[in-house]
């Protein structure tokens, strides 16, 4: 039997997911990509003559730009007799969710814990005891960690260490954003119930990125620009944009922060957003909404979120958003 996990590549929920889901059904490959990559992704796995007898797609959020072909694939697959399983905690429509179970594709799909808590508390019985441990690590990355479920999975553990083997994983990811092969070693290490300590050179990579935060915090705080609700800074420094967004947030104060990078090859900026918890409105829906508006695309959590926008529309993005936090 053939099965496939199709995972988000940026952060510990993500490969937290791919290794829950390797540990509990032995999966035959992982495969791991942004958001950008999730409609090619998945129309080469749609247009492969063999298609995998399962498939299981973790923490991969939806926008309006790519919702309905997201749904088209998932049908055909399911229609060629793949078993398809979608697991998720960004934001769907309701009628999202309707598609997809008229397509027949098994949704496990809630906000309120992120996506390695909800593929634990799935298959907890197919998993070992020590596999609650991933699932808390993508909680407290994912700050999630205070939900029902994921409070109760984090509490089961020593703070510090988790913090430490938590935090230690992010800087693995961040820095290995470009040697997929790496992390689908972490997912493998994990599958086997090791901690990310155990990864050869994990340590060593994670350090040096903590080198490279310390080193550029004095480049990002020249950069930021505050509005009345928005603080925004490009992100210059060769740092994951939701590092520099974090930080962004948390030295301005104001109840939200955004980071944008220019990619030229789409002619486009990548951007990541935040939210305090003075931030009254839920992020990832005001920002698939005036991102699509603009003919960008976006999406993601109530205070957590990305956007992709056409070059010449920033300025208007940026405007519409500080208009519209409170």
């Amino acid at each position: 039997m053939t099965i496939v996990c199709m995972s988000h590549k940026e952060d510990v929920d993500g490969l937290a997911s791919a290794a829950l889901v390797k540990a509990a059904f032995d999966t035959t490959s992982t495969v791991l990509c942004d958001y950008p990559s999730l409609i090619p992704r998945l129309e080469k796995l749609a247009g492969s003559e063999k298609k995998p007898d399962k498939l299981f797609i973790c923490d991969l959020g939806l926008s309006k730009k790519n919702e309905a072909r997201f749904v088209e694939l998932l049908a055909k697959l399911v229609g060629a007799g793949t078993d398809v399983t979608y697991i998720d905690h960004h934001d769907i429509s309701a009628e999202t969710v309707k598609a997809l179970k008229k397509a027949g594709v098994a949704l496990v799909h809630t906000i309120d814990e992120c996506t390695s808590v909800q593929v634990y508390n799935k298959y907890k019985k197919k998993l070992p005891a020590h596999a609650v441990f991933f699932a808390a690590m993508g909680a407290l990355t994912d700050y999630m960690e205070t939900k029902p479920i994921a409070s109760g999975l984090v509490s089961r553990y020593d703070r510090q260490f988790l913090m430490l083997e938590a935090t230690s994983m992010s800087y693995m990811i961040s820095s290995s954003q470009k040697n997929e092969e790496f992390l689908e070693k972490i997912v493998d290490t994990l599958a086997k119930m090791k901690y990310p300590h155990d990864i050869k050179g994990g340590f060593e990579l994670a350090e040096k990125y903590a080198k490279k935060v310390a080193n550029a915090v004095q480049t990002i705080q020249e950069g930021i620009v505050k509005l009345d609700n928005l603080a925004h800074a490009p992100s210059t420094v060769d740092l994951s944009s939701s590092m520099v967004v974090n930080f962004v947030l948390g030295s301005t104060g104001k109840p939200a922060a955004m980071v944008y990078k220019l990619k030229e090859d789409i002619g486009s900026y990548v951007v990541s957003i935040r939210g305090s918890k003075e931030c009254k409105v839920h992020l990832g829906r005001l920002v698939n909404e005036v991102a699509s508006d603009l003919g960008g695309s976006g999406g993601g959590h109530d205070r957590a979120c990305g956007a992709v926008v056409p070059k010449d529309m920033l300025e208007k993005f940026i405007a519409t958003l500080d208009s519209r936090i409170s």
